[in-house]
C-alpha cells in the first residue's frame, strides 16, 4: 500500500443503502478501491479473490452477524489474514456490546449514524495501528490495551500475572532505572 487510492477496502452489510453511503463517503475522502458485500460468504468470495486491506463490517447482519464474521476472519484455519483490520459499524453502543467486539478481535467501532470524521479517524487508525496481535487460548486480536499507564514499571501487567506463566519477556522491561 503506497498511496491511499491503494487501499483496498471491503464493505460487509445487508443493507444495501448503508453500503452505499459508506461507499460514497470513502470515495469522496479519496479511497476508491471499496468492495462491498451483503453476506459473511460474499465477503469471503470477495477477499478471495483479491487482497483486501480493510474492513468495514455491520454487527447486525444475517445469517452470520459482524461478531462471527470477525470471530471467522480472525480463528478460521481458511482465513486469508487473520490480521486483518477490521471496524465495526453499529447503532448498538452499550458498553457491553463495545467489550463484545473487542473482545471478538474488531480493531475499531464505528457508531451510527455515521459521521464522515469519526469515520475517517476510525479508518485512519484502523490503517496506521501499530498494536501487537495477541493469540490467548479464548482470544486472538489487536492488543486490547491501548498503551501503557504511566506508572507502569513492567514486565508484568497484573498483580495476579507470575512470571514463570509468561512466554516471554522484554529484556528491556528489566532493565533497572
Amino acid at each position: 500500500m503506497s498511496a491511499l487510492g491503494d487501499v483496498h477496502v471491503l464493505v460487509v452489510d445487508d443493507n444495501q443503502p448503508m453500503r452505499l453511503l459508506v461507499r460514497s463517503l470513502l470515495r469522496a475522502g479519496g479511497l476508491a478501491n471499496v468492495s462491498e458485500a451483503e453476506t459473511a460468504a460474499h465477503a469471503f468470495e470477495v477477499m478471495r479473490a483479491r487482497p483486501v486491506d480493510l474492513v468495514l463490517v455491520d454487527w447486525m447482519m444475517q445469517p452470520v452477524d459482524g461478531l462471527s464474521f470477525t470471530r471467522m476472519v480472525r480463528w478460521d484455519s481458511a482465513s486469508l489474514n487473520p490480521y486483518l483490520p477490521i471496524l465495526m459499524l453499529t447503532a448498538h453502543t452499550e458498553a457491553s456490546r463495545v467489550a463484545a467486539a473487542r473482545d471478538a478481535g474488531v480493531t475499531g467501532f464505528i457508531k451510527k449514524p455515521i459521521s464522515t470524521r469519526l469515520l475517517f479517524d476510525r479508518v485512519a487508525s484502523a490503517l496506521t495501528d501499530a498494536r501487537m496481535f495477541i493469540r490467548t487460548e479464548d482470544f486472538f486480536g489487536p492488543d486490547r490495551r491501548r498503551g501503557l499507564a504511566r506508572n507502569y514499571e513492567g514486565p508484568l501487567r497484573r498483580a495476579t500475572d507470575h512470571p514463570q506463566r509468561t512466554e516471554t519477556v522484554d529484556l528491556d522491561d528489566l532493565r533497572v532505572a
